[in-house]
């Protein structure tokens, strides 16, 4: 079942509702959508649990307005789509992009209807370098991004696609993922390149008291490795969880693993592996 849901005057937000049981809420990486997760959608629904998938603003089926690819904004059209539903004691899941996002939602909604946090390969809590954090892209990497995006999209979104796998996919499926990304607007992947290079999140950890946990790709070209590290020293309850042969797409390199790790950690009391 899909939903359209108003969260501002002429901007509707798309979300994928697949299965039922307690809700887990994804929040897809750039320039990606809600299908980037299609792989675990049965795995979900087999298990007992309830695929929401958005697609947030500018991406996928919802719309594509100009303004709006803030984190803030962002992070009250998932409150939007979560009120619209009648979420409650739902897992909040975000993956690259969606990482900041769904921290940035906890910091201006609150936790006391989550009941945990899945943080995969998130962008957070800087996606670029700073003067007292030198971890990941440098600013004028983002930047040159912009700049191909502008060039020609496409040819873009391809080379991404080999930057966002370590293991060798089939020419079909690296297809299907340039599809994903051409699905944004373009304005809209340009406009959320820049929240990625100036966002700051250092401050929104240490509250975050909800089970965390952060999956995380070692060989990760997009979002450093180092970067889930810091989350785990960062979120009090959180447990880091490496995939030693991924790189930022862990599920697409290590898809049974993935799904595996994925009902223990929902179905899990805590967050800590048996």
């Amino acid at each position: 079942m899909g939903h359209y849901i108003q969260v501002e005057k002429d901007v509707k937000i798309y979300a994928e509702d697949i299965g039922s049981g307690q809700p887990v809420v994804f929040l897809h990486g750039w320039p990606l959508n809600s299908k980037a997760f299609e792989a675990q959608v049965s795995e979900l629904a087999l298990n007992g649990f309830r695929f929401i998938g958005i697609d947030l603003r500018g991406y996928g089926k919802s719309d594509k307005p100009w303004s709006g690819y803030d984190y803030d904004t962002a992070a009250s059209d998932v409150k939007a789509v979560v009120d619209h539903l009648g979420l409650e004691n739902f897992v909040l899941a975000g993956f690259s992009m969606g990482g900041p996002i769904a921290i940035r939602y906890i910091t201006k909604y609150g936790q006391q209807n989550i009941n945990k946090l899945w943080l995969l390969a998130a962008a957070a809590p800087l996606f670029t370098q700073r003067e007292d954090f030198k971890i990941n892209l440098k600013t004028e990497e983002v930047d040159d991004i912009i700049k191909q995006l502008k060039e020609d999209r496409p040819a873009f979104l391809a080379d991404f696609a080999d930057m966002f796998f370590e293991q060798k996919k089939s020419p079909e499926f690296i297809h299907w993922f340039q599809l994903l990304g051409l699905e944004a607007g373009a304005h809209s992947t340009i406009n959320s390149a820049i929240a990625l290079r100036d966002e700051d999140l250092r401050g929104e950890l240490a509250g975050i008291t909800v089970p965390t946990a952060i999956f995380h790709g070692k060989k990760d070209e997009i979002c450093s490795y180092e970067l889930g590290e810091l989350l785990e020293k960062e979120i009090p309850n959180s447990v880091l969880v490496p995939f030693d042969y991924s790189g930022h797409g862990m599920n697409g390199d290590e898809p049974e693993r993935f799904n595996t790790e994925m009902i223990r950690f929902l179905k899990s009391t805590g967050v800590k592996s048996e």
